[in-house]
């Protein structure tokens, strides 16, 4: 063979290399591209709704392709937090007072606030506590020096235990026994270490202690209904699937464990 012979299929042999690695590599780039990432939704919600939340994450994650993570707090707390733009999807509040002072400052979708479930408030002790507290106007005896409360303000169960006792008429005289706490969980913990003689929370609450005895309910008509309600916020990144969760909250398999907790449907 000729040395221009050989150069010849010398040159189609190193062609033809430089196209079957060129060819290989073209098909390495075109492996499928991993799993897509799941879909975050951020839920700012009561921390009274805590146990019952949890557990429905759990079911609804199993069988959705979406990643809640909670924010857990009182929910003045959590109002403020989102006028002061951190991220969030999803506001679920103890109380209408918070979720209407967003609406007025155009932070929620007000096609999509929906009320969830109704508790009750109610006067814990300590489980061996010997003290005969029998009704809120109680707190105003003598014998009780400390009892432990939201603040008023910032959280629902607080707000709801004031309007209990100005139509008492005792909030003047209690006022100054009352620790005020940053959240409902804190009372909580007030009483179970008894840190206070008692305190006011949601039945929910007190039903997932062994730690403390209801021995009062607050009467009817001295307080605004509590109502638990949930609204997707203006400035979701995935309003649809924020508002596909709270529906799913009102849904059958949502109300089982919410009323597992002890939460109320709303008529």
């Amino acid at each position: 063979m000729s040395i221009t012979g050989l150069y010849t299929k010398l040159s189609l042999i190193i062609c033809t290399m430089i196209v079957l690695s060129v060819t290989g590599c073209g098909k390495m780039q075109t492996t499928a591209p991993p799993p897509s990432q799941l879909v975050e939704i951020n839920v700012s919600a009561a921390l009274g709704l805590k146990d019952a939340l949890l557990e429905i994450q759990k079911k609804y994650e199993a069988d959705h392709p979406i990643k809640i993570v909670y924010n857990l707090a009182s929910s003045g707390a959590l109002k403020t937090q989102i006028e002061q733009g951190a991220p969030t999807d999803l506001f679920i509040s103890a109380a209408n007072k918070q979720m209407d002072e967003l609406q007025k400052k155009n932070l929620i979708i007000p096609t999509t606030r929906k009320n969830l479930v109704g508790n009750q408030l109610v006067l814990i002790v300590p489980k061996a506590s010997e003290l005969n507290l029998q009704s809120f106007q109680d707190l105003s005896k003598a014998n009780v020096t400390r009892f432990g409360m939201g603040v008023p303000d910032t959280v629902p169960a607080g707000e709801y235990a004031k309007q209990v006792f100005e139509k008492l008429e005792v909030w003047k005289t209690v006022q100054e026994k009352a620790v005020m706490a940053k959240d409902i969980q804190t009372v909580l913990t007030y009483v179970e270490t008894g840190n206070v003689e008692a305190g006011i929370v949601f039945s929910t609450v007190a039903a997932a202690s062994d730690k403390v005895k209801i021995v009062a309910i607050a009467p009817a008509g001295t307080h605004e209904p509590i109502t638990f309600l949930g609204a997707v916020i203006s400035g979701s990144k995935h309003p649809k699937e924020a508002e596909a969760f709270l529906q799913y909250l009102t849904s059958s398999d949502g109300m089982a464990v919410l009323n597992k907790y002890g939460f109320k449907g709303i008529q």
